[in-house]
């Protein structure tokens, strides 16, 4: 079993994101469970979500906070039950929050571009066309037609300009 080796800049951003998002997650959760046991309950969700929104910036100050700031605390009673449902909860806001964006009329044109930039025909028409079953747009069909041009099909591509004409596109 090989790995793909050929994969663009977009299709690794489209990996690393949702993986960052995660990793930022985690990082949240892990502060929160930790501030619980050294500040009040609001401090340490605001720790949490500032964790969660700058991780890169508060994580390393929250970890010299604590070495700084030792001592000795008691352990909350269920201290990992309320992080464990914030993780959930993040978790499943980020999954459906990558899910919907992956969908939409602006990915799908984003995905055609990065297609065409690659000179893959056959992704580019294949995007431009999950695109107009979302939203139908006459600069969307010229796109198609541009691009389906440039595969050979001359059929189709006739056909989409002249949607694109009915549509106002010049």
């Amino acid at each position: 079993m090989s790995l793909r080796t050929n994969m663009s800049a977009g299709e690794l951003f489209d990996l690393i994101m949702p993986a960052a998002y995660v990793a930022s997650a985690l990082l949240s959760t892990w502060v929160l469970a930790s501030a619980r046991k050294r500040v009040a309950l609001h401090y340490a969700f605001a720790l949490a979500l500032a964790t969660l929104l700058l991780p890169v910036v508060v994580f390393p100050l929250y970890l010299a906070a604590i070495i700084w700031r030792r001592g000795s605390t008691s352990p909350k009673r269920w201290r990992y039950l309320l992080p464990l449902l914030y993780a959930v909860i993040l978790l499943a806001a980020i999954g459906v929050w990558v899910y919907v964006d992956s969908r939409t009329v602006d990915a799908h044109l984003a995905r055609a571009a990065r297609a065409k930039l690659v000179d893959d025909h056959h992704a580019a028409i294949h995007e431009y066309r999950q695109a107009l079953a979302l939203e139908d747009n006459p600069h969307t069909h010229k796109l198609l037609a541009i691009e389906l041009a440039n595969a050979g099909l001359a059929e189709e591509a006739k056909a989409e300009f002249s949607l694109a004409q009915q549509g106002g596109e010049k």
